[in-house]
């Protein structure tokens, strides 16, 4: 699954530790999902789609 998460977090400024902060993960698991190793469970998109303010499909698709 490809994402913008790294965009979205650059554009706001924020580290990975800080925006796993504000999901409640660690900078390592905002790491994983930037980079693809790690897909995010449906509730943690939700919740990240949630803090950009934009639906999953804009954040997260498909390879």
């Amino acid at each position: 699954m490809e994402n913008t998460l790294k965009t979205l977090r650059a554009e706001q400024g924020w580290s990975q530790a800080a925006l796993g902060e504000q999901l409640e993960i660690s900078r390592q698991s905002v790491n994983a999902i930037e980079t693809g190793r790690y897909d995010p469970s449906l509730p943690l998109a939700f919740k990240i789609a949630r803090l950009f303010g934009k639906p999953i499909e804009e954040i997260f698709s498909e390879d």
